[in-house]
């Protein structure tokens, strides 16, 4: 089995649970690929700079980070640095761990977005001088090499974004990040975060849903992903979409995080809801 693991960087997500279970994981055997976030600590940093971070919310109300010149070279410290310490955490448990970010090998690859469209005080807007990408390729050969021969990648944004004639490092979503690397792997993806998994109230953990398995299924879990929980149903939809044969989104702080995702704790969501809604889709347009 490959797993592929998000460890959130939320301000309540404490790794050090989800180390072990890697830790653990790899020891019997199994081949795990840990993918970081790390965007509370881009603002932190900003902050301490003096500059105030900026998000912006596109015509379909996704919020997401504008990354400018500045940003993205904060970017790049604050996720090297994070990089670094969990590699030598993983090593401290004994995990022969390798640290990489999206550029290295053009792991994540894809074209640089340096105009989005924004929505601003109700106003459809052109921003320009962003440094960020989207992902049309993962280096599987490079973290199958790796893989083969017995290291654990742990990898993170930023992209390698092609500009023009040049390659530049560029933001992109670390959720969808490890659901790229998990579609092209074939592998299981879980989404650790600072919740149990996908609520069908969001304000009530009682109503958490366990399992996607069909058309209905998905719908629901659509509907009940507000705010940050909709951008992990989108990495999940991708992952699905690109080959990965589970994902789970599960509570970063439970106890065995990892272990208790894969024996059945969060949300786990199938391929076959996706396939029922694409068939259900085709049945309609005919």
């Amino acid at each position: 089995m490959t797993v592929v693991i998000k460890v959130g960087g939320a301000r309540a997500v404490d790794p050090a649970g989800a180390l072990a279970d890697v830790a653990s994981l790899v020891a019997d055997g199994e081949r795990v690929v840990v993918v970081h976030g790390g965007s509370t600590k881009v603002d932190k940093t900003l902050e301490r700079l003096g500059v105030e971070p900026e998000y912006v919310e596109t015509p379909s109300g996704v919020v997401g980070r504008f990354t400018d010149e500045t940003t993205i070279e904060v970017f790049e410290m604050a996720f090297g640095h994070l990089n670094t310490q969990l590699v030598a955490g993983l090593q401290s448990e004994g995990v022969d761990a390798v640290g990489l970010n999206g550029v290295d090998g053009k792991l994540l690859y894809g074209p640089r977005k340096s105009a989005v469209r924004v929505v601003e005080d109700g106003t459809k807007k052109i921003r320009r001088g962003d440094h960020s990408g989207t992902i049309k390729q993962v280096n599987g050969d490079l973290l199958e090499t790796l893989l083969d021969d017995g290291y654990t990648p742990v990898a993170a944004p930023p992209m390698a974004g092609k500009d023009d004639d040049e390659i530049i490092p560029v933001n992109t979503d670390a959720d969808r990040s490890a659901a790229a690397i998990a579609g092209e792997l074939d592998a299981t993806l879980v989404l650790l975060t600072d919740v149990e998994g996908v609520y069908a109230d969001p304000d009530d953990p009682s109503t958490l849903i366990e399992s996607v398995e069909t058309a209905a299924d998905w719908d629901a879990l659509e509907d009940a992903a507000e705010g940050f929980m909709g951008r992990k149903i989108m990495a999940v939809e991708e992952a699905l979409d690109g080959g990965a044969t589970e994902a789970v989104v599960a509570d970063a702080n439970a106890e065995s995080p990892i272990h208790s995702a894969l024996d059945g704790g969060g949300t786990h969501v199938y391929a076959s809801a996706l396939e029922q809604d694409t068939d259900q889709t085709a049945t309609e347009e005919q």
